[in-house]
């Protein structure tokens, strides 16, 4: 009887190790508000989960970080890999070191260089950034009624969600309804608080003469308003346009100081790769491309998303 039960105890713990998966996480850096939210959507999810470990590391925006993070779960053997790139240019070598190890890797939130081109095994989840800059940027158009002076921020010009928003910016701008809009300024504060701050108070020292402020992200827009606020600026008299709809946005949003956001459901996006990942794992086929979509926030509507970021 004893052997018996002896038995029985290995084999569901052997049954329990089987169906145990480690997925090795690479995030850009744990310093941003936006990643942050990502983030804690993916390991909350994880614990939801019975046997799956994740093993979250810091590139700290350090490309050659995040390649030895990617080396080091290789050679621990975990079962997939999710990355936040640091450098969606970079991508191409990542992709190549998972494929020659043939594990599963997936790429959340800022779209790899060769999202077309990726190999088997590996897949793409975040929002399709088409969408992103445009519902900004024609939200501000109409308020200005397709007309008026606008400055445009950047985020980091390595990554291709700040180049794409940049891009729709100027595609919004072209069309008929917002050809009155004019960019005078156009510069990046890569993604950051600080940043943009700093961008602004430069813009206005310089006496540059804007009636909208078009942000690639929040953070950048939050900088933006506490320069402006600080010169003494009426918040009435410019518009201000961000994405991502972070918590911190949506109360800036409330306080009247910005009149324009994107919400990108961050934890919705962490959750959809871990579950690419798994099914990846598990040799279940996916679409190389999971996009999560965008949603318009305004002052209107602001109060459906304060609990959702």
């Amino acid at each position: 009887m004893k052997k018996f039960i002896l038995g029985t105890a290995m084999a569901l713990v052997m049954s329990t190790a089987a169906h145990a998966e480690t997925v090795g996480v690479s995030m850009a850096k744990f310093d941003d508000n936006f990643l942050t939210v990502l983030r804690n959507g993916m390991t909350d999810y994880a614990k939801t989960l019975s046997g799956v470990t994740l093993q979250v590391e810091d590139a700290q925006n350090d490309v050659s970080k995040q390649q030895s993070q990617i080396q080091n779960f290789i050679a621990s053997k975990v079962d997939a890999i999710i990355v936040n790139p640091v450098d969606t240019d970079a991508t191409t070598a990542m992709s190549k070191l998972a494929a020659d190890a043939g594990i599963p890797l997936v790429y959340v939130n800022r779209q790899p260089v060769n999202v077309d081109t990726l190999p088997d095994k590996q897949a793409f989840v975040a929002s399709n950034e088409q969408e992103s800059g445009t519902l900004e940027t024609k939200e501000i158009c109409r308020i200005l009624g397709g007309k008026g002076k606008a400055v445009v921020i950047m985020g980091e010009l390595s990554n291709q969600a700040a180049r794409m928003r940049t891009q729709d910016v100027h595609d919004v701008v072209k069309t008929d309804e917002c050809k009155g809009l004019e960019i005078v300024e156009e510069q990046t504060a890569n993604w950051d608080r600080t940043q943009g701050a700093d961008l602004m108070t430069n813009w206005l020292s310089s006496g540059i003469e804007f009636d909208a402020v078009i942000s690639n992200n929040d953070e950048m827009a939050i900088g933006a308003i506490q320069a402006l606020k600080a010169a003494g600026k009426d918040m009435t008299k410019v518009v201000v346009g961000g994405v991502d709809a972070t918590q911190d946005a949506l109360a800036a949003m409330q306080a009247g100081d910005l009149d324009v956001t994107v919400f990108q459901d961050a934890a919705g996006q962490g959750k959809g790769s871990l579950d690419a990942a798994l099914k990846l794992a598990k040799g279940e086929k996916i679409d190389k491309k999971v996009y999560i979509p965008f949603q318009l926030v305004t002052p209107e509507n602001v109060k459906d998303f304060v609990t959702k970021n």
